[in-house]
């Protein structure tokens, strides 16, 4: 048994021991791996404005009335990653978990808002924009304007081909003049990724850009957060 396929048993087993009928991704079909109903696989419900940023995104994360979402699923990163962070969001204790995750000292209050599914464009003649899973807001007069976290639960452990980068990122050159270290570790993963078997090294290299375009080199801090458990 594989990493992914442990973790996917054991979180089919807490399923069972909560009496949780689980359900396939379309369904009656597919392998019964996800909740019947969303608030079965949170720790609270979402938030409006919580909901309101995964049905803005492109994922597919709350499903429809016919199909379950991403989301559902019992080993979903997402529904992880809402399961750590927004808690936080909703008491207001922002700088709390982004302490605790290592993104600023422990007595620092700089960090105001926690946003989920955020698009931080790279360039606007791209038709996609790729979401972040969390984003943590600071305030203006922080040097570090944002920190971003993108959180994998059971793609790290799974055999899953994931793409490279495509050559089309490699022309900005504005973005990449600052940068060369990770230039030249792009290019080795376009345009497809040879080296990698679980990290997806692309998605996060996609995520910098973005974020340094709107912020500048020094004005954020991007976190890979390999979660190890849902319940």
């Amino acid at each position: 048994m594989n990493g992914y396929e442990y973790i996917l048993a054991k979180q089919t087993a807490w399923a069972a021991n909560y009496g949780l009928t689980l359900v396939g991704s379309k369904g009656a079909r597919g392998r019964p791996a996800y909740t019947s109903e969303l608030d079965q696989n949170l720790f609270q419900p979402l938030l409006p404005e919580v909901r309101k940023s995964f049905a803005a995104g492109d994922g597919g994360e709350l499903g429809s009335a016919e199909f379950p979402g991403k989301m559902q699923a019992v080993h979903s990163s997402s529904a992880l990653g809402v399961n750590v962070f927004q808690y936080w969001k909703s008491i207001k204790a922002v700088p709390v978990i982004a302490s605790y995750c290592g993104l600023c000292r422990r007595d620092s209050q700089v960090s105001d808002d926690i946003h989920f599914e955020k698009k931080h464009p790279i360039d606007n003649a791209f038709a996609h924009h790729p979401n972040i899973d969390v984003v943590i807001d600071n305030a203006r007069s922080s040097r570090i304007k944002r920190f971003a976290v993108e959180c994998k639960f059971s793609e790290a452990y799974g055999g899953h081909k994931h793409g490279g980068l495509k050559a089309k990122y490699l022309g900005l050159d504005n973005l990449w003049a600052d940068i060369p270290n990770l230039l030249r570790f792009a290019n080795c993963i376009s345009p497809e990724d040879q080296q990698f078997a679980h990290l997806h090294p692309a998605q996060l290299v996609k995520h910098i850009l973005g974020l340094k375009r709107q912020f500048g080199r020094e004005g954020f801090r991007l976190l890979y957060l390999l979660l190890t458990g849902m319940q």
